[in-house]
């Protein structure tokens, strides 16, 4: 059984946590590590579980560590981890530079450890329902919108909410960028909190996000267009719709919903589907795969280079924006 421990007891390390122990036939909770007393104290309390006093004396007693901490922190404490030859699982974004991730990749590779970044919407059912029917999207639109929440605001909403579907579309388009471009506005922060960014592919297919972290209402949706289908996929209520067109051979039938496309071109039929999706804890399924990654000496189905790429081209897009406050 893995040992492990979390670094991190805030209110998404406690999350993680309260997760890794009901996972105890893969995992054995060690203990956590936060510097903030207040957090410490109520994990304790909550979960009684043992805290550290150093991330150093964590490290020693276990196998893989969780890294639950703000996102400056992240190079540190995975890096001193990796370099014991621990395995790591850390929350997105992977680290808050560039080369931080790159420094990050060299010293895993070195060490021959497992590293898995937490962009959580890959295990979101919903997604993972409408995976199999995404084959070669032309269009990608995403709108991932939250009501004002304090925390998180020390970083871009683009690193704290667009990660997530820069993540999910780069995933699913096999290609290269080939151009990107943003706008933002920063409303109650020192940083963007709406953006709206276009990427391009070297496919030619065209993602259109949009990020905010100031809206009225909660909404995580991405809409995939391609040949001959629209796959829709509804983060927040991990609801998936999928309307596909197939060429009919002979007549329809007087039931089918048809399309002519004229010019006496085959007539196609119309399938929807509306597949029903189970309750699944989409953390507690990434974390499930980061053991069987370990177990089994497989690749983690968001790897460190996943993490990497997604931080990349997030830096891309903040950076079109920044560009532009320079011109303007």
């Amino acid at each position: 059984m893995l040992k492990i421990g979390v670094l991190g007891a805030g209110h998404l390390g406690k999350i993680h946590i309260r997760l890794l122990l009901e996972l105890n036939d893969l995992f054995e909770f060690v203990g956590f590590y936060d510097p903030n007393d207040d957090n410490a104290r109520h994990a304790e309390q909550e979960f009684g579980i043992k805290r550290f006093e150093t991330i150093d004396e964590l490290i020693d007693q276990v196998d893989a560590l969780d890294i639950v901490t703000p996102t400056l922190s992240h190079f540190d404490c995975a890096s001193k981890a990796i370099k014991a030859f621990k395995h790591v699982f850390i929350e997105k974004p992977i680290t808050e530079t560039v080369q931080e991730a790159k420094n990050l990749i060299s010293l895993s590779t070195e060490a021959g450890v497992k590293v898995q970044v937490g962009h959580v919407e890959r295990f979101n059912p919903a997604f993972q329902e409408a995976r199999p029917y995404l084959e070669n999207p032309m269009f990608i639109e995403t709108h991932r919108l939250a009501q004002f929440n304090p925390r998180g605001t020390d970083v871009p909403v683009v690193l704290d909410l667009m990660i997530h579907d820069i993540d999910v579309i780069l995933s699913v388009v096999k290609s290269n960028v080939k151009n990107i471009s943003a706008s933002g506005v920063s409303v109650v922060s020192d940083t963007p909190d709406i953006t709206n960014a276009r990427i391009e592919f070297e496919n030619g297919c065209v993602a259109n996000l949009t990020a905010s972290r100031i809206s009225m209402k909660n909404m995580r949706k991405s809409r995939f267009f391609q040949k001959d289908a629209y796959i829709s996929v509804d983060f927040l209520t991990k609801e998936t719709e999928i309307v596909r067109m197939k060429d009919i051979e002979g007549e329809p039938d007087p039931f089918d919903v048809v399309f002519d496309p004229g010019n006496g071109k085959p007539v196609k039929k119309v399938y929807f589907d509306k597949p029903k999706i189970g309750e699944l804890n989409a953390i507690k399924e990434e974390l499930r795969s980061f053991h069987q990654a370990i177990v089994n000496d497989e690749e983690p189905i968001v790897n460190i280079h996943d993490g990497f790429y997604a931080l990349h081209v997030a830096q891309q897009i903040l950076d079109k924006m920044d560009s532009k406050t320079v011109l303007s």
